[in-house]
Parts: structure tokens; sequence; C-alpha cells
């Protein structure tokens, strides 16, 4: 078992959270609430409102989280490519290898990812300013708002959104690991067994973009449901009533409504997750002259 993979994977993970933590709270209010009507109106609403903080609402748990589930994406990414290329008695993987690969780590880590997922969301959503004003805030902090949601809908409510978070992160993680190895093998000269650092982080950057241009249509219902009951009555009986209800009143466009913004903060979030990755396993990884890098991309 490749077991630096994990460790790479959750220092990554943490790094590229809290560099797109910020658009990610303005992705999250642009897809839940109405209120809000673009990018820059919703930032500067927030931050005259909230101020600066408002953009990090909820960020300590879920940096606790990503680091735990980018462990298991990375580690069982690249543990299952392995096992794929024993499989064929120890050939080269393809891209389809790197596919499947990725999608069994996307499916993998929502199991770790779902509760910390949701207490994001609700708070991100939670526009009332701890400064002061007539309506406080619901939850007082990522622990209050994780001991609230079990006290109220129980251990299951934790998992709310969970298949959505399935369904968004297979295809997702498939396309951004293969997007990543492609352009890693087509920018590294024939005489180079590596690519160079520039390399790692402009794939990076197309990778995560790329991942979410797939993702972004279910990650518009996850956060839908995750909200669904928590300010209002429940309108969603589950994942296609959810899909059916929002197509009928909102239109197809609603799906892609966030995509700008997910694009633009997967870009350098991304770049830094690779180029965290990258250098760490490069540091901890005893390795041969001939052995392959990056080591995400084949095995």
């Amino acid at each position: 078992m490749h077991l630096v993979d994990f460790v790479s994977g959750s220092f990554a993970g943490a790094c590229g959270m809290a560099v797109g933590y910020p658009l990610d709270t303005v992705k999250v209010r642009l897809q839940t609430q109405k209120q809000f009507t673009g990018i820059w109106q919703c930032a500067t609403t927030t931050f005259l409102k909230e101020g600066v903080s408002g953009f990090f609402k909820g960020m300590a748990l879920p940096v606790t989280t990503i680091a735990m589930t980018s462990s298991v994406t990375f580690g069982v990414y690249r543990n299952f490519l392995h096992c794929l290329s024993q499989l064929r008695g120890g050939g080269a993987n393809t891209r389809l290898d790197v596919a499947l690969a990725g999608m069994a780590g996307g499916i993998a880590q929502t199991s770790v990812m779902a509760p910390g997922d949701l207490v994001k969301v609700r708070l991100q959503c939670q526009t009332e300013s701890k400064r002061g004003g007539p309506v406080r805030p619901r939850y007082r902090g990522p622990v209050h708002c994780l001991v609230s949601i079990m006290r109220e809908e129980g251990v299951r409510g934790l998992y709310r959104g969970a298949l959505p978070l399935m369904l968004r992160d297979g295809p997702s993680y498939a396309t951004y690991f293969t997007v990543y190895s492609s352009i890693c093998d087509a920018m590294t000269h024939t005489d180079k067994t590596r690519p160079g650092w520039g390399v790692v982080m402009l794939a990076g950057g197309v990778a995560g973009a790329a991942a979410w241009a797939v993702g972004t249509p279910m990650d518009v219902i996850k956060a839908r449901i995750q909200m669904d009951g928590a300010r209002d009555v429940k309108q969603y009986r589950g994942l296609l009533h959810c899909i059916t209800q929002t197509v009928h009143t909102e239109g197809a466009r609603v799906f892609y409504r966030s995509l700008w913004i997910n694009c633009l903060r997967a870009f350098p979030s991304n770049m830094v997750v690779f180029m965290t990755y990258e250098l760490l396993t490069d540091f901890l990884r005893v390795r041969t002259e001939t052995e392959d890098m990056p080591y995400v991309v084949m095995d």
C-alpha cells in the first residue's frame, strides 16, 4: 500500500481549500439564495454586511475534514491504480485506468466528506452577522452546527446530500485525474521522465476547472438538498424531485449558474493542491532515478 499518498494528499487538500474558500462561500450562496443575483453583488453584500470573516464562515471544520478526504482521495486513487496495473501483470496504466481510479477515489471520500460539507454549506448560507443586528445567527460555529444537526435530525441528518455528493465527485474526479495526467504527458519532453513544476501547476489548474465543469450541475442539487428545511419549509422529497422542481421553476441554466466562479476558484486552488502533493510526495518517497513522475499520473 502506498501510504505516502495519504499523507501528501491530506496536506495538499487543506492548502487548496484555504486558497479557494472565499470564492466557495460566494458560490454556495449563489446556488442556494435568490437574494444574490451575481458574483460581484454577492461578494460586495457579504463584505459590507459581514466583513472579511463572512467569506470564511464554517472553514474550521472543512479544513480538518478536507485533510482526511483528500488523503482518502489520493490514497485510494494511487492504490487502485496500482491494483489495476498488477491485474494486467505489472503493465503501464491506461487512461481508462486513470479515470476508473479517479472515480473510485472520488466516491470513497464522500463517506468522510459528507458531514463536514453539510456543516460548511449551512454556515456559508448563514448571512446574519455576528457583529450585531436584529436577527442572530442560528449556528454559533462549526461544532455548534454539527451538534445541532445531530440533535434535530439524528446521525442520518449529517449525511443529507451524500448521494448527489457522490454523483458529483465520482465523474468529477475521473475527469480531474485524467485531464491532469494527459496534460502532464503531453507537455513533458520525450527526453525527460518528469514534467517541470510549471507544467504540474498548469495541469492541476486546468484539471480542477475541468472537474468543476463536469460536477457543477450536481453541486447545485447537493447544496439545495443540504439547505432544504434549514431555513424554511422542506421543499424536496428527494434527489429526482429536487432536479425536476429546479428545472421547472428556474430552467436548466440554473445548473451552470455558478460554473464561472467554480472554475475561477478551482484553477488556483488545484494548482496549489497538485504542487503541494507532488512536492511532499517527492520529499517523502524513497525512489529510484528511473521511477516515473508525477506519482499521481501513472504507476
